[in-house]
């Protein structure tokens, strides 16, 4: 019975968080402006053969574009900025509604003193030298993009400004984020095409038998729905976030890093109620744990947990890469992200970003696979059968990112982990994909990021 209320409550709490992602904003239009906004700023600087692939056509005009759609359906108005921006792009060509030196205006009066400077010397037209212009800009903590506009506008040798200044960051940013992804695409393919041909012929080896906690249903529901669920998702974050969040107002001077922190301390307390009842549950058992123990981590040798983890990933990419397609097809505004993406898109501090790197990279996939693919997989398989496990348990954890735009791209990548535990018989495999996962997009982000 309290596995079943178990059940239902979590059942409900998913639910909801699934449909209140759905009036959350999504961080799909910001990557695409930080796209367009990197591809600004490597224009000049990529070979006319490359162009068409990297940065398209006028990208500039693409940027004020969306930023005019951006700005017009913000609610609550958009940072002045983002009206900053557009209004540097409207003054260096870009084809625009209103005036430019009007937008610059209307913005005087909606900032503080001390970035009006700025505003007022572009209005003016003034040239001003390079020290002059970091002065200004320095009020606005301004992005690179808005220095390049600066920089041209308001005259200045152009060799110091950030578009020449630091030719090699931008244009190996652009490659990094279109020409490394596209790559690892196309080798994913390829071995996806060489995998389905194995299987037609019948020629991939037998996966070893899946070996598991010696748990029933009812011991995987209260872990999962009672532990993770309700106690760790739940109840821990009420208790522990207020004294949390003034511990960190007392102790930490950067609001950034105390952001990082909580973060990074909130996801340790969701984890140790879960962790610690798995751990009661296996010290209960009436039977011996097998070699490699009830989890079958092996992570030895650790070739070949490598080698096995970085061939799923490169086999499942293009299909999740397929999977996203189809949704925004099918549904052009999903809702939205993970809250963590925006975080790192816009985080600049190197401590904060440790703490979420820490968090993305080795918090999370440790212990969502131990629940995931340790745990309810096998305890499933022996009800299910292997491939019904997969799927339930894919299921489980695109459900429990609570966000529903997102979801089927992250089944499909769960079936991808789901099926690494079957065929490598170690849960390592699936955790090192799962954190190689984490570290790309990571790395995506930091690139695209300001």
């Amino acid at each position: 019975m309290l596995a079943f209320l178990c059940l239902v409550l979590s059942a409900l709490l998913w639910i909801s968080g699934l449909a209140s992602s759905l009036s959350r904003p999504s961080v799909q239009n910001d990557l695409e402006l930080h796209q367009l906004e990197l591809a600004s700023l490597a224009a000049d600087l990529v070979p006319p053969a490359l162009a068409p692939a990297l940065v398209g056509d006028n990208p500039r005009a693409r940027l004020a574009e969306a930023l005019s759609l951006q700005i017009g359906a913000a609610d609550p108005p958009a940072p002045a900025l983002r009206r900053l921006e557009l209004a540097l792009l409207e003054r260096s060509g870009s084809k625009a509604e209103i005036a430019p030196a009007a937008s610059l205006r209307e913005l005087i009066p909606m900032v503080e003193a001390r970035r009006r400077p700025l505003l007022e010397a572009l209005l003016r037209g003034e040239r001003l030298e390079p020290g002059e212009q970091q002065s200004l800009l320095a009020a606005w903590q301004a992005p690179p993009l808005v220095a390049q506009l600066s920089c041209e506008q308001l005259g200045g040798p152009q060799s110091q400004c950030p578009a020449a200044s630091h030719r090699s960051r931008w244009l190996g940013r652009l490659i990094a984020v279109n020409l490394l992804p596209a790559l690892l695409l196309l080798i994913g393919a390829l071995l996806l095409v060489r995998e389905l041909w194995l299987l037609v012929r019948g020629r991939l080896p037998s996966p070893p038998p899946l070996l598991g906690p010696p748990l029933s249903l009812v011991d995987a529901t209260l872990l999962i729905a009672g532990g993770f669920v309700l106690i760790g998702e739940l109840l821990l974050p009420q208790l522990v976030q207020p004294g949390l969040q003034s511990v960190l107002r007392s102790w930490v001077a950067s609001p950034a890093l105390g952001q990082g922190l909580q973060v990074l301390l909130l996801y340790l307390a969701v984890t140790l109620t879960p962790l610690a009842i798995l751990g009661r549950m296996l010290r209960a058992a009436p039977e011996p744990a097998p070699a490699g123990g009830w989890l079958q981590w092996g992570w030895l040798p650790p070739t070949t947990v490598l080698r096995q983890a970085l061939l799923m990933l490169l086999l499942v990419m293009p299909l999740v890469a397929l999977s996203s397609w189809l949704v925004e097809l099918i549904w052009s505004d999903p809702g939205g992200s993970n809250p963590m993406l925006e975080l790192l898109l816009n985080g600049s501090d190197p401590l904060t970003l440790a703490c979420f790197a820490i968090t993305a990279m080795v918090l999370a996939p440790l212990f969502e696979e131990t629940l995931f693919r340790g745990v309810l997989l096998p305890v499933v398989g022996r009800w299910l059968g292997s491939r019904g496990a997969v799927l339930l348990s894919a299921a489980l954890f695109a459900a429990a990112h609570l966000s529903l735009g997102e979801f089927v791209p992250l089944f499909v990548l769960g079936i991808g982990l789901g099926v690494l535990r079957l065929r490598s018989g170690r849960l390592a495999a699936s955790v090192l994909m799962h954190a190689l996962w984490n570290g790309l997009t990571f790395v995506n982000l930091l690139l695209l990021g300001s």
